[in-house]
């Protein structure tokens, strides 16, 4: 079981990696349309379309990369202080109230719009002569299918955690700052 787990962290992880890179090629482009409006004065509107495209690829597609992390923000105040088994309760309940719904309805909704976007060669009409976005559209419902699956590992993760008493591990990528495990280190250092 905690192979499956890791299996679909390695996908969310390796979609969320790949996609940020949306992140790099948005600032190229800013900074490439900042230069040609100001010293070239020649701005292109189809820009203000890829940016706001490029940044919306961005956000959808980090969702199921964050949960992979355990990222997404929670109310920690009483959270941080239940026992795994009780935190694993209110997960379980919470992703079969809230969650899945909800991102069954993003991907089916996502899917709906998208098939309508390709069938009819959908441009956009902020800008004239506007870039295609059915491409764009196309990666709601992508973005919903990640999201559930990984919603679902995470619901098994919840029902071995009511099981064990313990969480089951998770890939490791980054690391988050942590106050107090910056203390300990500062506190290590000046023992020295």
């Amino acid at each position: 079981m905690q192979q499956i787990f890791l299996r679909v962290d390695a996908i969310s992880t390796w979609f969320g990696k790949f996609f940020a890179w949306a992140i790099v090629i948005l600032t190229f482009l800013i900074g490439w349309e900042v230069f040609s409006r100001y010293v070239f004065n020649e701005p292109h509107a189809w820009v203000f379309d890829a940016t706001y495209m490029l940044y919306g690829v961005l956000f959808m597609m980090a969702g199921a990369y964050t949960l992979a992390k355990n990222g997404h923000v929670r109310g920690d105040v009483l959270y941080g202080f239940f026992e795994p088994r009780t935190q694993a309760f209110f997960d379980l309940v919470l992703y079969i109230v809230f969650f899945i719904p909800g991102i069954v309805a993003l991907a089916w909704a996502g899917y709906t719009f998208a098939a309508e976007s390709w069938a009819i060669n959908e441009h956009s009409s902020v800008t004239a002569n506007g870039p295609p976005i059915y491409p764009f559209k196309a990666i709601i419902p992508l973005a919903g299918v990640l999201l559930l699956m990984q919603g679902i590992v995470e619901i098994l993760r919840c029902i071995v955690c009511l099981q064990t008493g313990q969480w089951p591990s998770r890939e490791q990528d980054v690391e988050e700052v942590d106050v107090d495990k910056l203390k300990a280190m500062v506190t290590q250092e000046e023992a020295k």
